[in-house]
C-alpha cells in the first residue's frame, strides 16, 4: 500500500550550520524504522520491505532532493574511493568527542554522512570494517566535559539521533547485531529512551527517542540473546512508559520494539505484562492512526503467541472487540495481524469461539478470503478454521457465504493457503446442516479433483470426503432428494455426481432409479463441456465398479477343499515365503500352503510332478501384474473388489486357475454393467 509520510517538525540548528537537503531527508526517512521487520517475518522479507519503503520515500521527494540523494549515495562511486571517505568520517568521530561547538558540529556531520551511506546495504560492510561502530557508540553519550543540562544541547541531540539512526541501519544485517552490542551500545540506547522524563518539550528529544527505539528493535530482530540483554539492561520499562507518549510516532516505535522483544521470549513477555503494558496496547488498538494500531495489534499477537495465560489476560483487558474491529481496517497489515490474533483467541475455549462470531467477526473474515493479499487470505482462513471447530459457527460461516471462497482457495498455488482452506472446510463438513450446501456448490468434485501440494492437506481432504459420506443419510438424504426434484439442472447434476461417489449402497436405487439420478449423470455425457463429460463418466464409472454391492451376490459353491486365508498382510510378503512368481519381470512372493488350499491348478502344479514343484521361481507369462495381484489377493483374503476395467482379464485368470468364487465375482460385475449401462458395450 502507498506510504504517506508527514514532514517532521523543524529542527533547530546553530546559524553556522544551516539545514541541508541531505539532513532534511535523513530526518524524514526516520519513519522507515518505525515499522521495522518483526520476528514473524524472514530476514529476507524484512530487507525487501525496508528497500521498498526507502524507494517509496525517495520517490516522494522533490526533484532537488532526489538529486542530492543520488550525488550522496551514487552506486557508481568505486568502493575504494568511498572507503577513504568513510575512514575520514570515522576519524572525525574519534577525534571530536568533546563539548566544543565545532567538535559537536563536526561529529554531527560525520554521523549524518555515515547514516546516509548506511542506507545502501552495499556499503555497510565497509562502514563496519572501517571501525565506525565503536565510534558511533562512543558518540551516543555526552562528551566527558559536559555537565548539567549540556547533555540536551540541540547539536548534541542531533549527534545522538544520527548515531542511533546509523546503528539502526547497520543492525538490519544480522551479522552486525552482536558487533554493535559488544561495542556497548545497549545501555547507552536505553539511557536515551529515558530522555522522555525530562525536556519532553524539546522538539528534538522525541526524534532521538525514536531513533534509539528503532536501533533497539533492529538489534533484537530474530536475536534471542539480544532480546534478553535488552531486558537485563532495563530497556523494557522505558519502552512501556513510551506507549503513553503524546507523540504518536514515539508510541508506534515503542510498540514496534515491544513487539520484537516479546516474540518467543517468555521473560520479556512477563515483564511487559507485569508493567501493565497490555492495558495501553489495548487502548492503542482503537487509534485512528493505522500505523499505531498495526504495531499495537502485532505486539499483542506476539505476547499471546504460545502463552495461554497471557491470552486470557489480553481478553480480560478488553481486547476482543477492538481486534474484531480491526478486521475491517483500511490497513491490510492490521487486518492480517487481527485475523491471526482472532485465530489464536479462538483456540482458547468454545465460549470464546462463539463470542467472536457473535461480535461480528465472520463477515469481514469471509470478505478477506477474496483479498488480493495472499497473507491476508491465509490468516483469514486460519481464523475461520479455528472458529469452524464449534457447531453453531460451522453453520454461521456457511450462512455468510464462506463455502465458495474457501473452495476457490483450494486452487491456490500456496501450500499454507490450501491447507488452511481445507482445514476450514473439514470443520464445516462436521455439521449435517452444511452437507447439502457443500454438495450443491460442487465441493465434492473440487475436493476429489484438486491438486493439493502437501500430504497433510491431502489427508485433510480425504477425511473431509469421509465426513460428508458419513452424513449422507436420514434428513440430509431427504433434503438432497428433494433438491434433485426442485433445483436447477446444474445443481441436480452436482448432487447426482456427489451421491454416485458417496452414498450408501442401500440408497442407490432410490437415488439413481426412483429419483432420476441416473438420467442426470447420463445427461452430462451429452454436454458440450469436456470437464462435465469427464465428471459424468467418472460418476458412472464409480457406480459401475460398485455394482456388485447394489444387489446381493450369489455366493460361489463351497469348495470341497477347506480354504486357508492368510490375510491381506501376507499378500506379496517375503515373510515365510516359500515360492516366488515372476510376473512382467517383477517378483511376487507367495506361500504354497495358501495356494494349495485355494486352487486345484496350483495343487497340480506343486504336487503333480511338474518342474514348477521343485523350482524356487515360477514364471507366469500370460497374465499382467495387476490381474495377478488381484487374483492373489482373492486367494489370500477370500474377497476382492472387481474393477470393470480388468474384469474380463481377471475372469480368464480365475478360469485358468479354477478359482470359482473369483469367477462369480467377475461374471456378476460384467453382467451388472451390461444391464445398467448397455451403452458401454
Amino acid at each position: 500500500m502507498p506510504i504517506f509520510l508527514p514532514r517532521p517538525s523543524p529542527i533547530p540548528h546553530p546559524p553556522s550550520q544551516p539545514i541541508t537537503s541531505l539532513s532534511r531527508l535523513i530526518h524524514r526517512i526516520s519513519f522507515l524504522f518505525l515499522s521495522a521487520p518483526m520476528d514473524r517475518r524472514s530476514t529476507t522479507t524484512a530487507k525487501r520491505i525496508l528497500k521498498r519503503k526507502l524507494e517509496q520515500e525517495f520517490a516522494a521527494e522533490d526533484g532537488r532532493n532526489r538529486k542530492v540523494m543520488v550525488s550522496e549515495s551514487d552506486n557508481a562511486v568505486p568502493q575504494q574511493d568511498k572507503r577513504s571517505e568513510i575512514e575520514s568520517q570515522v576519524r572525525v568521530l574519534n577525534s571530536t568527542f568533546s563539548s566544543s561547538e565545532s567538535d559537536r558540529a563536526a561529529s554531527r556531520t560525520a554521523a549524518q554522512f555515515l547514516s546516509q551511506l548506511a542506507k545502501n546495504a552495499d556499503f555497510v560492510e565497509t562502514i563496519v570494517d572501517c571501525g565506525a561502530v565503536p565510534a558511533l557508540v562512543m558518540q551516543l553519550q555526552p562528551p566527558p566535559d559536559v555537565s548539567g543540562d549540556g547533555a540536551f544541547d540541540p547539536v548534541q541531540l542531533e549527534v545522538e539521533k544520527a548515531c542511533s539512526f546509523a546503528l539502526a541501519l547497520i543492525a538490519i544485517q544480522p551479522q552486525y547485531q552482536q558487533v554493535i552490542v559488544d561495542a556497548g551500545a545497549l545501555p547507552l540506547l536505553v539511557a536515551l529512551l529515558k530522555r522522555h522524563k525530562s525536556h519532553i518539550n524539546s522538539g528534538i528529544v522525541p526524534l532521538v527517542i525514536r531513533k534509539a527505539t528503532d536501533a533497539i528493535t533492529n538489534l533484537a530482530h530474530e536475536n534471542s540473546n539480544i532480546k534478553t540483554l535488552v531486558r537485563i539492561e532495563g530497556g523494557i520499562p522505558p519502552l512501556v512508559e513510551l506507549l503513553d507518549s503524546v507523540e504518536p510516532k514515539v508510541q508506534r516505535a515503542a510498540a514496534g520494539a515491544l513487539r520484537t522483544l516479546a516474540f518467543r521470549n517468555d521473560g520479556n513477555k512477563d515483564e511487559i505484562v507485569e508493567l501493565n503494558g497490555l492495558d495501553t496496547l489495548v487502548l492503542m488498538l482503537e487509534s485512528e492512526d493505522t500505523k499505531v494500531h498495526f504495531e499495537a495489534v502485532g505486539a499483542i499477537g506476539n505476547l499471546v503467541h504460545s502463552s495461554p495465560h497471557i491470552k486470557q489476560k489480553v481478553l480480560h483487558a478488553g481486547a476482543l472487540q477492538p481486534v474484531i474491529n480491526l478486521l475491517s481496517s483500511t490497513c491490510s497489515e492490521s487486518q492480517r495481524e487481527a485475523a491471526l490474533l482472532i485465530g489464536q483467541f479462538a483456540t482458547a475455549d468454545s465460549d470464546c469461539k462463539v463470542h467472536i462470531v457473535q461480535r461480528g467477526a465472520i463477515s469481514p473474515l469471509i470478505d478477506m478470503l477474496e483479498a488480493s493479499d495472499v497473507q491476508l487470505k491465509e490468516m483469514s482462513a486460519f481464523a475461520l478454521g479455528r472458529l469452524a471447530q464449534e457447531t453453531h459457527n460451522q453453520v454461521g460461516i456457511v450462512y455468510h457465504g464462506g463455502i465458495e471462497p474457501l473452495l476457490k482457495l483450494l486452487e491456490a498455488k500456496n501450500g499454507s493457503l490450501q491447507h488452511n482452506a481445507a482445514f476450514t472446510i473439514f470443520g464445516l463438513a462436521n455439521n449435517e446442516d452444511n452437507i447439502v450446501d457443500l454438495i450443491k456448490v460442487g465441493a465434492v468434485q473440487k475436493l476429489q479433483d484438486g491438486d493439493f501440494m502437501s500430504e497433510p492437506t491431502r489427508e485433510c481432504v480425504s477425511k473431509t470426503l469421509k465426513r460428508i459420506e458419513e452424513n449422507i443419510d436420514g434428513r440430509v438424504l431427504k433434503r438432497l432428494l428433494y433438491s434433485m426434484r426442485v433445483v436447477e439442472r446444474t445443481v441436480q447434476r452436482q448432487i447426482a455426481m456427489a451421491l454416485a461417489h458417496l452414498c450408501a449402497p442401500a440408497d442407490r436405487k432410490a437415488i439413481f432409479l426412483d429419483n432420476n439420478g441416473l438420467d442426470f449423470l447420463l445427461g452430462l455425457l451429452d454436454s458440450g463441456n469436456l470437464k462435465h463429460q469427464n465428471q459424468g463418466a467418472a460418476a458412472l464409472y464409480k457406480l459401475a465398479t460398485k455394482a456388485p454391492t447394489i444387489l446381493p451376490v450369489d455366493t460361489a459353491p463351497s469348495s470341497a477343499t477347506p480354504q486357508v486365508y492368510l490375510g491381506e498382510k501376507f499378500v506379496n510378503s517375503s515373510t515365510l515365503s516359500d515360492i516366488t512368481f515372476l510376473v512382467e519381470g517383477k517378483r511376487f512372493y507367495a506361500h504354497k500352503i495358501c495356494l494349495l488350499a485355494s486352487s486345484d491348478t496350483f495343487r497340480a502344479m506343486f504336487d503333480g510332478g511338474y518342474k514348477e514343484g521343485q523350482a524356487k521361481d515360477v514364471e507366469i507369462p500370460n497374465i499382467t501384474w495387476e490381474v495377478f495381484d488381484l487374483m492373489m489377493r482373492f486367494i489370500y483374503t477370500g474377497s476382492v473388489e472387481v474393477n470393470i476395467d480388468v474384469a474380463h482379464e481377471l475372469l480368464r485368470a480365475a478360469d485358468q486357475y479354477l478359482l470359482d468364487g473369483l469367477k462369480r465375482l467377475c461374471e456378476y460385475a460384467i453382467a451388472q454393467v451390461s444391464k445398467h449401462f448397455p451403452f458401454c458395450w
